[in-house]
């Protein structure tokens, strides 16, 4: 099995410029634990679900538990507790038990669960700008693939 070493480090700094258009921090002020930080958020907002309980309480606001799972169509109760738990433990949103029978729970976007999704915008607007581009590329693709 092959080892995969780590990326260059001036790969990754060149890369970040390019992505972010702003010049990497010298190397004495790189921060591996913002690193580690990073990666994980994409790979929460990466996930199915993040995004779509984030854009759901954004547009909603504060919402049931079962309100959520009714709005973010295809999702497990299961699937759903569990990305609100984590999205609660990132500071993404606040869960408030009311204390009544039967239990109402309530989720809410905070600060940074808001500016989240604001960050995540720039991906909708390349969407949108880019949608023939990619059906296009997509749809010749496909053709190539039924060729062969």
């Amino acid at each position: 099995m092959p080892k995969f070493s780590p990326p260059d480090k001036e790969l990754k700094e060149a890369t970040r410029a390019k992505l972010c258009a702003a010049p990497p921090p010298p190397d004495d002020e790189l921060d591996p634990r913002i690193e580690v930080l990073v990666n994980d958020l994409i790979g929460r907002v990466a996930d199915r679900w993040t995004m779509i309980i984030l854009e759901v309480l954004a547009e909603h606001g504060e919402m049931r538990f079962t309100q959520l799972g009714r709005m973010v169509k295809g999702i497990s109760q299961k699937m759903l507790t569990q990305t609100l738990r984590q999205m609660e433990r990132d500071g993404l949103l606040t869960r408030t038990v009311h204390p009544v029978i039967p239990p109402k729970v309530e989720y809410k976007l905070t600060d940074l669960g808001l500016s989240l999704g604001a960050a995540f915008c720039g991906v909708w607007i390349w969407a949108e700008e880019n949608y023939e581009i990619i059906e296009q590329s997509r749809r010749k693709f496909d053709a190539s693939l039924n060729k062969s």
